[in-house]
């Protein structure tokens, strides 16, 4: 932390690393969000691919908060300041500072959080707000994803227990340690293989963010667990704990496709053991990948963390044009 300079106000803007994540944990639980956002491992996981840089806010000797700014196709972008919510309109006004003064452009945030929205109030005559529907984070009920009993989750059960049945002894669950990374670098480049080019530009991100976790695993909270048929490592995934929610956060979750009932196993063996008491499942946004969104509905979720593009209008006296579709 002493290398971001003090001040009221915010401090420069920083290269993110594991050390500096482990000290900005704290800013995470200081308001409500149910966003994949909310956890340290998520900025984490991106912070290679989205350039990202951090800021602490101070006020007088105090940290109040933490900025984000970000980088796409050679666009900055910045996301909602990571503060309590009577700091927010002050940690806000920092971000849209700094993209007025230092880079000469209208503040521009993605992925802004309802929650954020809700106490900042902001003008529509000021801003442009519109969703981003496919950024959408999907909820579910945590204590019926972990028993996949009820009507609606009998055919996810039917293929756990159908995959239990098949593979008898051969199969086991548990959790996974830094000494498992072999494993998971297998498993994940075989997955890696059965994709086609239709995710390409958000997989090959992930995957360097995936090995990025494993050579830190001693430096983060995460948890991992993986499934092994015939000693075998078959399929793997990581999951982080917001605790001001008692949410899971399921990061990554892969698995052999050709195994019938396993992506079923993956995700019910790893709440039971590693989330055995949060009320809340976050698996993530669909992309807005048809495949992936069939996929997440199929769980049914009980709800959703909506997100938000947030956009200065009237910067400068004038108008700027949509931001830009690469952002």
């Amino acid at each position: 932390m002493d290398s971001f300079k003090k001040r009221n106000g915010a401090g420069e803007f920083r290269e993110l690393t594991v050390d500096d994540l482990q000290s900005f944990a704290k800013f995470y639980d200081l308001r409500p969000n149910l966003t994949a956002d909310s956890v340290p491992l998520e900025s984490f996981l991106w912070k290679n691919y989205y350039n990202a840089r951090a800021a602490v806010v101070f006020r007088g000797e105090e940290e109040i908060g933490l900025l984000w700014l970000y980088e796409l196709c050679g666009e900055p972008f910045g996301a909602m300041p990571l503060c309590r919510p009577e700091d927010l309109p002050f940690c806000f006004g920092e971000i849209r500072k700094y993209f007025n003064e230092v880079l000469g452009k209208p503040l521009l945030i993605k992925l802004a959080d309802e929650g954020a929205l809700e106490i900042l109030g902001l003008d529509p005559e000021e801003y442009l707000i519109r969703e981003e529907e496919d950024m959408k984070d999907y909820l579910y009920d945590g204590e019926a994803m972990r028993t996949l009993a009820g009507r609606k989750l009998h055919k996810k059960k039917n293929h756990y227990n159908s995959f239990v049945k098949t593979f008898g002894e051969r199969w086991l669950y548990r959790p996974l340690t830094r000494e498992d990374r072999g494993d998971v670098y297998r498993c994940l480049e075989a997955w890696r293989e059965n994709k086609g080019e239709e995710v390409e530009r958000h997989m090959d991100p992930e995957v360097e963010g995936i090995h990025d976790i494993l050579n830190h695993l001693d430096q983060l909270e995460v948890k991992m667990g993986g499934v092994f048929i015939d000693g075998k490592m078959q399929a793997f995934t990581m999951g982080s704990l917001n605790k001001a929610e008692n949410m899971a956060v399921i990061h990554i979750e892969k698995a052999n496709p050709e195994i019938e009932g396993l992506y079923q196993v993956i995700n019910r063996e790893f709440l039971l053991n590693a989330f055995p008491e949060v009320t809340l499942v976050n698996r993530e946004d669909d992309l807005g990948l048809p495949g992936l969104r069939q996929s997440k509905l199929s769980y049914n979720p009980c709800g959703y963390a909506r997100k938000f593009l947030v956009y200065q209008k009237n910067f400068g006296g004038e108008t700027p044009g949509e931001p830009s579709e690469c952002v």
